[in-house]
């Protein structure tokens, strides 16, 4: 029996466990990056483990987050990331030189290595045929540190595609369609591999779009083969020497499949406020529209620019819609600027921001009230633009820039015959933005220069035999890392500080969680499905931590942000009867008797409610090494344990 593409490169780099779904397995991991918002913090928990130098074939720490710099918190944390990088061996991408992914992608990614990220979209290096995962920061630090990065081992779907898109039809539709199959939860526990004839018609942009999404099924990665299309891009980056063939064996069996027509698709949106909420631009009619974000980690690259100018050259942006452009690198903005197509984007009548997250991640570029926007970024979760009321529908550049120009909600399919959109043969390669860190010898002498914004890290506290605690918050399904710990300008700047930063957790839900957290001193959280998906932002562990959370009891969880729960020191258990969610009520008083045992001897543990009378199983489906570090009270406390022994 053969093995599907990702099955190759985990049994390549597997360390420990075997390859059957749902075990753990343990990963060696070559390439790590960071970008700010979470770089800061996964830095700390590196300095904190007293590793001088980083371990792994390449670590890159990106600025391209928290860029909007109205206080000296930014600046210092940009500044702690470069010191850092410089005494570290990690190389520091400046200010400006683009987003993590899109930059990775361009300059530094390999196919077939492992590659783990302080960013959930991380998974977009598979457009080249990279095993590339996203993680909490502290399990990128290990990982830096030489160490093993634990997952369990996942199932593998395969997508198979046929045809080829039509038109005025995008990479973006594609994942919208699969999002539509499958849903936000339906990729938890699965890799997604992308095979067929279709595959060989779309760039190495296209395919990354398509990967970078992946993370909003839930998936633990997505993959495309490396291949003639991979290596003409890599050429084209002059990297040509770094590429490798790579594809499933033709008797590769699978747990799941789909089958999807390209030629069938037609330009689709996300509707508010879910990635899966998916409809054809058509059924949606002509909205009208009040702003347009074109850019983010999934379509900013330069084909998807080229593309935004031809649309837009000769036009006028509507008088009622507000255009904002964000090339996803200094490479893309250097070429748009040097063949004429940013001219045409700046005579349309469209904002050019920085190279940089900007809008996805809430940093300006909020909605008017109530506001309609179109954006061709990832997630459209309630609250994350900035304007807790406004509509934010997702969707390809082209059904962007068409709208822009209409004022309303536009199938780009009715425009005729698509502008051709030539490629160069070479990028414009110049990597002077990227900093190199010290040599091996002189790194002693440098200086790690903290801000007085810059907090200690918090950690956990061993796991007692029985919790006693109220129900501090009830929640429903598929609570994200927005809803749990907010980003957005206002508070962004303080993901090093976590104590501040606590103050904002969970407002998006309720405003007064935090106070009564530091009434109580402790407490238990109740989550419905799929709970904890999104981001890869383990502050929504961090900062429930510091307020004293010591479980959170739910019907399932995201794969994530469980395993930042129990890096942190937090019980992650579910419902053996889903039912029993409803039986529970916020300010319920209640023990998880004997759950140091019931963890230690995985067997189901008893949640007593005492305000109710009734009492509840849970599964407690921790690993041998889950269930050390979650006696030890967390990842830090466990690891340096270890370092005692």
């Amino acid at each position: 029996m053969g093995l599907t593409l990702a099955q190759k490169i985990i049994s390549s780099h597997l360390v420990c466990g075997e390859m059957i779904p749902g075990s753990e397995i343990g990963l060696r991991i070559d390439q790590t990056l960071t970008q700010d918002a979470t770089g800061t913090m996964a830095y700390l928990q590196f300095e904190a483990m007293g590793i001088e130098r980083v371990k792994t074939e390449l670590s890159v720490a990106y600025i391209d987050h928290n860029t909007l710099q109205n206080g000296f918190e930014n600046a210092d944390d940009h500044r702690f990331i470069q010191t850092v990088a410089y005494k570290r061996g990690i190389r520091f991408s400046r200010p400006g030189n683009g987003i993590c992914h899109q930059v990775h992608l361009e300059r530094f990614g390999i196919p077939g290595k492992t590659l783990l990220g302080s960013d959930s979209h991380t998974p977009t290096g598979g457009g080249i045929g990279m095993l590339a995962m996203g993680a909490g920061g502290l399990d990128v630090a290990v990982a830096m540190g030489g160490g093993t990065y634990y997952i369990p081992m996942p199932k593998i779907v395969k997508v198979n595609l046929t045809g080829k898109l039509n038109p005025w039809v995008a990479a973006k539709d594609v994942i919208l369609e699969v999002l539509r199959i499958m849903s936000v939860k339906g990729g938890v526990g699965k890799i997604i591999e992308y095979t067929g004839d279709g595959v060989k018609t779309l760039s190495v942009p296209e395919r990354a779009t398509i990967t970078n999404m992946g993370a909003e099924l839930g998936a633990t990665t997505s993959i495309f083969p490396s291949d003639e299309i991979t290596k003409a891009f890599l050429r084209a980056q002059r990297r040509e020497e770094v590429y490798v063939p790579l594809s499933a064996d033709e008797d590769a069996v699978y747990d799941e499949e789909i089958n999807i027509d390209l030629s069938a698709l037609r330009p689709m949106a996300a509707m508010p406020h879910m990635p899966d909420n998916v409809k054809t631009v058509e059924e949606i009619g002509q909205l009208k529209i009040d702003q347009v974000c074109i850019g983010s980690c999934t379509n900013s690259s330069l084909f998807d620019m080229l593309k935004v100018a031809a649309i837009l050259k000769g036009k006028t942006v509507h008088p009622s819609v507000s255009l904002s452009i964000a090339p996803g690198s200094k490479q893309v903005l250097n070429m748009l600027a040097a063949n004429g197509a940013l001219a045409d984007m700046i005579d349309a009548g469209a904002r050019i921001l920085e190279s940089a997250c900007g809008p996805c991640i809430g940093m300006g570029q909020s909605p008017n009230s109530a506001g309609i926007s179109l954006r061709t970024f990832n997630r459209n979760f309630l609250g994350r633009s900035g304007t807790a009321d406004a509509g934010v529908y997702l969707v390809s550049p082209e059904v962007a820039a068409l709208s822009a120009i209409n004022g309303y909600l536009s199938d780009p399919t009715t425009l005729g015959d698509m502008p051709e959109i030539n490629m160069p043969e070479y990028f414009t390669i110049n990597d002077n933005m990227v900093a190199l860190p010290s040599s091996a010898e002189n790194y002693k002498d440098c200086e790690v220069i903290y801000g007085p914004n810059i907090k200690e890290v918090p950690t956990g506290k061993a796991l007692e035999e029985s919790i006693e605690s109220k129900v501090l918050l009830k929640v429903g399904d598929n609570i994200t890392t927005d809803h749990i710990m907010p980003a957005g300008a206002k508070i962004l700047p303080y993901r090093s500080n976590v104590p501040h930063l606590s103050q904002f957790c969970f407002a998006v839900c309720d405003e007064s969680f935090a106070a009564r957290c530091k009434e109580e001193k402790s407490g238990i959280i109740i989550g419905g499905a799929n709970y904890g998906q999104g981001s890869s932002r383990e502050h929504a562990a961090l900062v429930p931590l510091y307020l004293g959370i010591r479980a959170v009891v739910a019907v399932s969880f995201a794969r994530m942000h469980k395993a930042n729960l129990i890096n942190s020191g937090i019980l992650p258990l579910t419902f053996v009867n889903a039912e029993d969610y409803d039986r529970i009520a916020q300010g319920d008083e209640i023990v998880l008797q004997n759950i140091r045992t019931s963890v230690a001897e995985n067997t189901n543990a008893i949640l007593i409610n005492k305000t109710k009378n009734e009492q509840y199983e849970l599964t407690t489906d921790f690993s041998e090494r889950q269930k050390d570090i979650l006696a030890a009270g967390g990842l830090l406390n466990y690891t340096a344990n270890l370092g005692k022994e």
